[in-house]
């Protein structure tokens, strides 16, 4: 399904609302982003994927599975209102908000990973490799709530599978200098926030899409249809958009789109 006119993205949204409920009431700050943990009706029979196929499913707010041709599985900005249907083999968390970190992470993760020093001593710093994935994280700032900055406590967590590069840009709140783009490398897939307040406001968000160039630009951290139509009305003219009908996509560099391409998966 491709996007010609910005109120094709609302028929889209209309359409997928039996497919994901209301949220819940936020104590973390962020409106109405504590959905319900499993409540996204998302497919348990899983086809084996080939060694250079990634399969990513859309959790939720900003969390994705992402599963590996080894059978590895990481989630997302993990936490303890949004949860994959499955226990994660890694588990990446940010600071920001309490839906996008644990305070009871499940104890069968056998990696859990903190966008932000846990000691409060500098950057967190995170380069593993569990099967056929490595993950590492490329440290931001974020602001706190009365208007500093919390130095280093965010993370941009890129995972590397075969010859696919993931970026989960976690809770960004500013643009990204050059040694950030540095430390990223090329990034395939780029999954990014798009609701402009909380985070990095949208045109900021647009100028990082540009900078990153992914092939596969997937939003996330929407909060409802109306942000993210904004978003991509600003978008039609920049690039392609597509919206799936699925949470779950399979992706392999040979089958990459040409050039960068907005996919839109359904969910909040």
């Amino acid at each position: 399904m491709n996007l010609s006119r910005p109120f094709a993205v609302l028929a889209f949204i209309a359409a997928i609302a039996g497919f994901v409920p209301a949220p819940a009431r936020a104590e973390s700050g962020e409106p109405g982003c504590r959905p319900e943990m499993a409540s996204y009706r998302l497919p348990i029979q899983r086809v084996q994927l080939a060694k250079d196929e990634v399969r990513l499913t859309f959790v939720g707010h900003a969390t994705f599975l992402i599963e590996t041709p080894g059978g590895v599985k990481a989630a997302t900005d993990y936490n303890d209102y949004v949860r994959p249907p499955v226990t994660p083999d890694i588990a990446t968390m940010n600071k920001a908000h309490s839906t996008h970190n644990s305070r009871s992470p499940d104890p069968a993760i056998k990696q859990v990973l903190p966008g932000w020093s846990t000691s409060g001593q500098g950057a967190a710093k995170h380069d593993v490799t569990l099967g056929d994935v490595r993950v590492r994280n490329v440290p931001t700032n974020i602001r706190t709530y009365d208007g500093g900055t919390d130095y280093d406590g965010n993370s941009i967590f890129v995972f590397e599978i075969g010859d696919l590069c993931i970026a989960h840009l976690g809770h960004l709140h500013h643009p990204l200098e050059p040694g950030h783009l540095r430390a990223l490398g090329r990034v395939d897939i780029l999954l990014f926030p798009v609701d402009g307040s909380y985070t990095l406001d949208q045109e900021g968000m647009l100028e990082v899409l540009k900078a990153v160039q992914a092939r596969v630009m997937i939003p996330m951290h929407f909060f409802g249809g109306g942000t993210l139509n904004r978003f991509l009305a600003r978008t039609q003219e920049l690039w392609p958009v597509e919206l799936r009908e699925q949470p779950v996509i399979t992706l392999s560099k040979a089958t990459l789109p040409a050039k960068p391409t907005m996919i839109v998966l359904p969910g909040h």
